[in-house]
């Protein structure tokens, strides 16, 4: 497939990064790999969480991450066009098994993948409860898990805060690649992931290098910051639904 969107998508996204001064922080980057499929397992803060986590891959080896995305993105009137283009993967809910097979397909054509397994962003920036796919994914095809976690993203731009370009330049992003790996089978592997991913959310957090301040609303809860707790952020996850239901009933 050509990969003409995807690169040029790639070099806006790093010209992005520089323009608003992001120091991007990476630990991690030999594990990249050169060739072969994998399935790249991300924690979701932020809306350009897509764009850092594929940042390493793309500066390190060249690598293309094939995410997968809710449906709707790929009707968008103009990130639909561009999602097609760079061959990310459409996720419909209501069809599982068909973006499930069409991310297969990717990986045993050695294709890195990208999940977010908590489907949508962290509202608390504590990890949510995980979806199962990337193990089944991983295990069907014979190819590691790479587990990725981001800090900072949320501070650019996040659910339930206003974006201003003053406010995103030069945050601080940290983002750790950890050892990839082989999911066993059996429930216990999902639980292997999410305990990594939070050892590896652990490490990441403790080499940030700004301290939360007067306003440490980007800081969970438990960790003495002002973000919803994961209960609360729950339950907002629940009125945020419901209100797209309300959306999409209406008349007109």
């Amino acid at each position: 497939m050509t990969d003409g969107a995807y690169r040029c998508v790639a070099h806006a996204a790093v010209g992005l990064f520089r323009a608003l001064g992001l120091r991007i922080d990476v630990v991690g980057q030999e594990h990249v790999p050169p060739t072969g499929g994998g399935v790249v397992v991300i924690n979701h803060t932020g809306y350009l969480d897509f764009a850092l986590a594929a940042f390493p891959f793309w500066r390190e080896r060249g690598r293309l991450v094939r995410f997968m995305a809710k449906q709707e993105v790929f009707t968008h009137r103009v990130m639909g066009p561009l999602m097609r283009a760079m061959h990310h993967i459409p996720v419909d809910r209501s069809a599982g098994a068909t973006s499930f097979r069409a991310a297969v397909e990717a990986l045993r054509a050695g294709e890195l993948v990208g999940i977010f397994p908590e489907a949508t962003i962290s509202r608390s920036f504590c990890l949510k409860e995980f979806k199962s796919g990337a193990t089944r994914m991983a295990r069907s095809v014979g190819v590691p898990l790479i587990p990725v976690t981001l800090w900072g993203s949320q501070r650019v731009w996040t659910k339930d805060r206003k974006p201003t370009i003053g406010a995103a330049r030069h945050i601080p992003i940290s983002i750790t690649i950890g050892t990839p790996l082989r999911p066993e089978r059996g429930p216990a592997a999902d639980a292997a992931l999410v305990e990594v991913m939070n050892g590896l959310l652990d490490v990441t957090r403790a080499r940030y290098p700004e301290v939360p301040g007067d306003d440490p609303w980007w800081v969970p809860a438990h960790l003495g910051g002002t973000a919803p707790t994961p209960e609360r952020a729950a339950e907002l996850d629940v009125r945020e639904q419901w209100e797209r239901v309300r959306r999409r009933a209406a008349p007109g």
